[in-house]
């Protein structure tokens, strides 16, 4: 390249890709690992200037990456008569999709060239590829993951949501993943969402607009309450011919014409300042709720096997103590985790509970997992002190096994001093006492999570404690939960049809416990 067009080797080597017209480039930026996610940084960050911060969020498949490039050449300074295009993000990796990492791209020292500021963009590669649910959710918490890490991004200038222009409605995957992210934030992340439409053509892609208004996506609205948009072409690195030139020069102009007014929004927006106290709170508040549901079906499962053991002493035909007893013995059992870094779980090992799983990530041990307060536990049962958990790959399953037993083995079981059947009467009341007590917790519980996060993850969990209630006739908090779920809008209906759609294919029906782990793992999304 002439020493006048815009020359990025000075920032890193590239590679020539192709001739052209345009010649294209591969960059080859400095990258460092950071646990869940990856930066790719381009030049020297100056402290004194200003940067600003665009999350992209969408499908595989909905051209960010183009879009990555395109912003990335626009802030270097390339024009068209320069003849030359540089790549900072490779198709392959992008095509393949083979990591669930979220990738941070940083854009320094161009300043003044086109942009008054650098540039970061924060990039979510795989999102809505059918893995499923839980591929879903990993990317999610990897971004959670980046907002909290020391190493992360903290503020957020604007959130783009990517589509391909044509979407004429937005599936249920397309709008669970928009809102899934969006509940990271603020109430008032609207004020910073805009729709970003590629492969675009000439006009308003007036159906792809719609859209986003029949599935109730928030947004940034214009004056004649239209999404506020931008179009992208993605043809800026196509070799130029005689035929098709004067098409590519038109799309070029469009294309710039269009980062010239993204650029115009980020510099009126004011961030999104990501509160690292609320997050940790709705991770603390949702890991507790998943603890206190495990523990109301394992009391369900004791009461069950005492009851087992109550109708089979109540036989008169069984007068003999050394009659054999048949039960379904329920008891833990640790179980490996399979998966990468991002399945683990925090485990208390006196109370035999999962304190913190799924989604505990970004701790490196017990002591700096969000379910830690002053050095104890508020998940477990006893509120054991911090040395009494572990984090690793395995967690508590709560398993049943069918058992034979006599009435002299039974005495010894539960310690019976005096009549077998009082005291099994003893433990049942005891058992039904503290569900009682935990399904209250849960639903307060529940209440302040609706109240302070997207209503997802609370429709998840009303829909749970809806059957409980029933259950134990109370009929009050019945009708404030279920008037809590009447409050769910189309868009969130729409995402918890994904949710139930992708665990009807992907969860055997026979495995109850993994089920209800995932209906949980959709933490507020």
């Amino acid at each position: 390249a002439k020493s006048e067009k815009p020359n990025p080797s000075c920032h890193g080597s590239d590679v020539w890709i192709s001739s052209g017209p345009p010649a294209v480039y591969k960059l080859k930026p400095q990258k460092k690992n950071f646990g869940t996610f990856t930066t790719v940084t381009v030049g020297i960050k100056n402290p004194n200037k200003t940067n600003k911060t665009i999350l992209l969020v969408g499908e595989t498949g909905a051209g960010k990456s183009t879009l990555i490039n395109a912003l990335f050449n626009y802030t270097m300074g390339v024009k068209w008569e320069d003849k030359v295009w540089f790549e900072i993000i490779e198709k392959s990796s992008q095509t393949q999709s083979q990591t669930s990492d979220v990738i941070v791209y940083e854009i320094f020292g161009f300043e003044d060239k086109t942009l008054p500021y650098s540039l970061t963009i924060i990039d979510t590669p795989g999102y809505g590829k059918n893995k499923g649910i839980k591929h879903d959710e990993i990317v999610r918490q990897t971004l959670l993951d980046l907002f909290r890490s020391e190493d992360g991004v903290h503020e957020v200038h604007a959130v783009g949501l990517v589509v391909k222009a044509g979407e004429n409605r937005l599936a249920d995957r397309l709008t669970y993943i928009f809102n899934s992210v969006l509940s990271l934030f603020g109430k008032d992340v609207e004020r910073n969402t805009v729709v970003l439409i590629t492969h675009s053509g000439i006009g308003t892609p007036t159906t792809t607009l719609k859209a986003f208004d029949d599935a109730n996506i928030k947004c940034v609205r214009n004056k004649e309450n239209v999404p506020v948009h931008f179009l992208f072409n993605n043809q800026q690195n196509l070799l130029r011919k005689n035929e098709n030139e004067f098409f590519l020069l038109h799309a070029w102009k469009v294309t710039n014409t269009e980062l010239r007014r993204l650029r115009e929004f980020l510099e009126k927006t004011s961030p999104q300042q990501l509160e690292t106290f609320m997050l940790n709170e709705r991770i603390r508040l949702t890991a507790c709720i998943q603890n206190l549901h495990e523990r109301i079906e394992l009391t369900e499962l004791k009461q069950s096997e005492i009851q087992q053991f109550q109708q089979a002493l109540m036989n008169k035909n069984q007068e003999n103590k050394k009659f054999t007893v048949e039960i379904d013995e329920v008891y833990k059992e640790k179980r490996l985790i399979h998966g990468g870094f991002y399945e683990e779980a925090v485990c208390c090992m006196v109370c035999e509970e999962n304190c913190h799983y799924p989604g505990c990530t970004i701790a490196c041990n017990p002591e700096t997992c969000e379910v830690m307060e002053e050095g104890h536990c508020t998940s477990c049962t006893r509120r054991c002190p911090t040395s009494n958990h572990v984090k690793d790959k395995w967690r508590y399953v709560t398993s049943r096994k069918r058992v034979q037993g006599t009435k002299e083995e039974i005495k010894m079981k539960f310690k019976n001093k005096g009549k077998l059947l009082k005291r099994l009467n003893e433990v049942m009341k005891v058992l039904t006492r503290e569900k009682s007590e935990w399904l209250d917790e849960s639903y307060q519980l529940v209440v302040t999570l609706q109240q302070n996060v997207n209503s997802v993850s609370a429709y998840v969990h009303v829909d749970f404690l809806i059957e409980k209630m029933k259950e134990r006739g109370d009929t009050e908090k019945v009708q404030k939960l279920e008037e809590m779920r009447s409050r769910v809008d189309e868009r969130t209906r729409a995402a918890i049809r994904y949710v139930h759609s992708t665990k009807s294919t992907s969860i055997r029906r026979n495995d109850l416990r993994d089920l209800f782990k995932y209906r949980v793992e959709v933490i507020n999304c």
